[in-house]
């Protein structure tokens, strides 16, 4: 984190994103011990002691962001008990990669479940028009509850579901959600997803997106360093307008591999240039690479939402 300052509110029960934590270490410049916040029942380190995952602070993290920035991502090793630097060079080379590893296997549900919540602050909506269903692999809740604020009753099955049992829930369209780690090895997910193309509405979402892509023939590659953080501008090619976005994730669309007819790239990172977004209105497919349910961030393409429940709704004839 390169804020200097973390867990000064303390960790608040129902403001998670996901069942756990899924992260291997936390690196901080300094961790509070004091939290603020009326509703916090733990503070950072009591919290990262009950996750069973390791924290190290005292570390210069816009220092190491830079080098990050200008080097491209590093593997690391945190520990506290082995101190020598070969025998830790030698662990870190036999630690597994993140290049070609399926990481969706680890963090997908393993059966599916229903979500009732609405979005934080909305009421749920009187009737559900639209059943969603998302294909988790690794969703975060609040796509979840901005999918019930639009309207919709939201099933989620694990990334391992087939497509049958999937069109068996009679879904009116279908999410893939965002997801850690390489796209290409979660072949099961790409292949279902090239079977759905053209059945039902999509909307793809960060990993979403890149598994969408590899379902239309194409290719993804490693950025340098990824995209993290809740301030990058992204470009709207169609209208020009430029919404600030949550983005989390290291790897990318090559636009260039996919020749799928009708498919076109719609958004464009002004960071780097790289592609944020594709849809085909043929085929009432379309994604981002980019987190519009935030959570944090701003809510600058929350109307995503809406576009999707369109789609459904003239896909339905309704």
């Amino acid at each position: 984190m390169t804020y200097p300052l973390i867990g000064n509110y303390g960790m608040v029960p129902g403001d998670g994103e996901s069942s756990k934590a899924w992260l291997s270490g936390f690196i901080v410049r300094e961790a509070c011990a004091t939290r603020s916040n009326w509703r916090g029942t733990m503070d950072i380190h009591e919290w990262l002691e009950d996750q069973g995952v390791v924290g190290i602070q005292g570390i210069d993290t816009r220092a190491l962001t830079r080098h990050l920035r200008i080097n491209g991502s590093k593997h690391g090793v945190i520990s506290s008990q082995d101190l020598d630097r070969a025998s830790l060079a030698r662990k870190l080379e036999h630690a597994p990669r993140i290049v070609g590893r399926d990481l969706v296997a680890e963090v997908s549900c393993a059966a599916p479940y229903e979500w009732t919540e609405p979005a934080f602050g909305d009421a749920a909506p009187r009737s559900e028009k639209f059943h969603a269903v998302v294909i988790d692999c690794g969703v975060k809740y609040n796509i979840l509850r901005r999918l019930v604020s639009a309207g919709c009753r939201v099933t989620v099955v694990p990334a391992f579901a087939g497509v049958e049992d999937i069109l068996g829930m009679r879904p009116d369209g279908i999410v893939l959600s965002n997801g850690p780690g390489d796209p290409e090895p979660v072949t099961y997910v790409v292949e279902t997803v090239r079977k759905l193309i053209g059945r039902k509405p999509i909307f793809g979402i960060c990993l979403g997106q890149q598994i969408l892509g590899l379902a239309l023939g194409g290719r993804t590659y490693k950025l340098k360093f990824g995209h993290h953080g809740g301030n990058h501008p992204v470009k709207d090619t169609s209208t020009g307008r430029i919404a600030i976005t949550t983005q989390n994730h290291g790897f990318n669309v090559d636009m260039d591999s996919i020749a799928h007819p009708g498919t076109r790239s719609t958004h464009v990172n002004l960071y780097d240039g790289t592609t944020e977004g594709l849809e085909n209105r043929g085929m009432e497919f379309f994604s981002v690479q980019y987190h519009p349910e935030a959570s944090p961030g701003p809510h600058d393409a929350a109307y995503l939402f809406t576009r999707f429940t369109d789609m459904m709704g003239a896909h339905r004839g309704t």
